[in-house]
């Protein structure tokens, strides 16, 4: 155990996509773009609702937390990725700073999903209580639901960061992802980790089944209330503000469920490989194009916006 104690010393790299030059290249060009595209898009979807004073409304409150959460989630992932896939060799990662990417990747990741269940709710008393929406969703609820995801989000992430990191890693290794996941950095200590998997699994449950389990309920609540609407203009108006919001839920909650919720035993490196880079890298360029396309108040504001700055006003 001497040298399992001596994490100081301990260091990992990542597992490179391809051994040949080329595919780096290309996965590097390709994950670049993606990561410029996230970023401008979130802060273009932030800064519109920020300017925009007939978006300062509770719906648009969350949605510009959830563009801020993801402009740091895509940060905690993909700087160290984009140097590990042009330098494979060379780029290694300390066992404080695989902790650190591990918390901030859990703290963030467990806030969006909660996050997209207050909008559920959101969307919820909206469209089944219209006329006590405004008293139900005060801007105290809000700010209090906002930071409230922040706060269990941060519980969490430092709980199982913290319990993981104290198990014994005897050497340097290579991790079987591009990032310090939960379980690939889990199958590298040498030591028994069936108390860390259930911990994990209870995670989980927590930021996956529990937040999808009370959307899907929302859900329910919402198409029965659409559907006794009687104009066809009516329902649509209704559909449209919460397909967006169902079609980012359906994309973050999958891609989370595949890795997460099954047993330990059956994860597949290769798979997980796939699935984080769809919820890394594909889903945060996603978000904002999905709300952006979905969504007529936000599309008319980013519409005045691009044309107060590409025709502006003479004096």
């Amino acid at each position: 155990m001497e040298d399992a104690n001596q994490t100081g010393m301990i260091h990992f790299h990542f597992r490179p996509f391809s051994k040949l030059p080329e595919v780096q290249m290309l996965i590097f060009v390709a994950f670049l773009i993606m990561y410029l595209v996230s970023i401008s898009g979130n802060i273009s979807i932030f800064l519109i609702i920020w300017i925009n004073h007939s978006l300062h409304t509770p719906m648009y409150f969350f949605l510009a937390n959830l563009a801020a959460l993801e402009m740091f989630y895509s940060s905690t992932i993909a700087p160290l990725t984009l140097a590990s896939v042009l330098f494979p060799e060379r780029t290694i990662i300390s066992l404080p700073g695989c902790g650190t990417q591990m918390f901030f990747f859990i703290f963030l990741g467990s806030t969006d999903c909660i996050l997209l269940a207050i909008m559920a709710y959101d969307r919820f008393v909206a469209i089944c209580h219209p006329l006590r929406y405004t008293l139900i969703m005060s801007w105290r609820l809000c700010v209090q639901l906002a930071v409230g995801a922040l706060v269990l989000g941060f519980i969490l992430a430092m709980q199982l960061t913290v319990l993981i990191f104290q198990l014994p890693f005897c050497s340097s290794k290579e991790i079987s992802l591009f990032y310090c996941d939960v379980l690939p950095v889990m199958r590298l200590a040498c030591a028994d980790t069936r108390v860390h998997e259930a911990t994990l699994f209870v995670v989980s449950i927590t930021v996956l089944t529990i937040p999808f389990l009370l959307i899907s309920l929302s859900y329910v609540f919402i198409v029965a209330a659409i559907l006794k609407i009687s104009s066809s203009e009516g329902r649509h108006k209704a559909f449209s503000t919460c397909s967006s919001h169902l079609t980012v839920v359906l994309l973050q909650y999958g891609c989370g469920s595949l890795i997460y919720l099954c047993p330990s035993s059956s994860y597949s490196p290769e798979r997980g490989q796939v699935v984080s880079v769809v919820y890394t890298f594909v889903t945060p360029v996603l978000n904002p194009l999905i709300y952006s396309m979905r969504n007529r108040e936000l599309k008319d504001a980013l519409k005045k916006a691009l044309m107060r700055l590409l025709l502006p006003q003479t004096p």
